[in-house]
């Protein structure tokens, strides 16, 4: 009676499942899943020069306006640009504009005013920036 109860319990359990369209495991327990695969990204060799732009942009962003740069959004345009013509996925966005974001949190949470060091900062960005973007172009530039 007992293992009657028991198979009949157990086929309820897989008609639920099957049912609800819950996975079962090998060993029989339902709600187990495993995790999906993470989607790919297929980034690019200069990625990590990509990602370095990004966040000197967001720097640059917080920075030359804060120091009397009449550029309110000469730097976030930049950034839409570079999302514009590099990004293929949602994922890799998230990932670019983080970078952009970090940069730009990172000096506002040391800057209140323009000083000395945030001017020589933002010089130091920007010809940075500049380099990282004529080195890509021309390292992996199709034209």
């Amino acid at each position: 009676m007992v293992s009657s109860l028991k198979q009949t319990s157990a086929a309820v359990a897989i008609a639920l499942c099957l049912a609800v369209q819950l996975p079962i495991s090998a060993a029989g327990q339902e709600g187990e899943t495993t995790q999906p695969a993470p989607p790919e990204i297929n980034a690019p060799p200069y990625e990590a020069e990509l990602m370095r732009l990004a966040e000197i942009l967001g720097a640059l962003h917080y920075l030359r306006p804060l120091c009397g740069h009449d550029e309110p959004e000469e730097w976030s345009g930049r950034m839409q640009a570079l999302l514009a013509a590099e990004v293929t996925n949602e994922l890799r966005r998230r990932r670019f504009v983080e970078r952009f974001n970090q940069g730009y949190r990172g000096f506002a949470s040391v800057y209140q005013r323009c000083t000395p060091s945030a001017e020589a900062a933002s010089r130091r960005y920007a010809a940075q920036g500049s380099k990282i973007t004529r080195e890509v172009t021309a390292k992996y530039s199709r034209d």
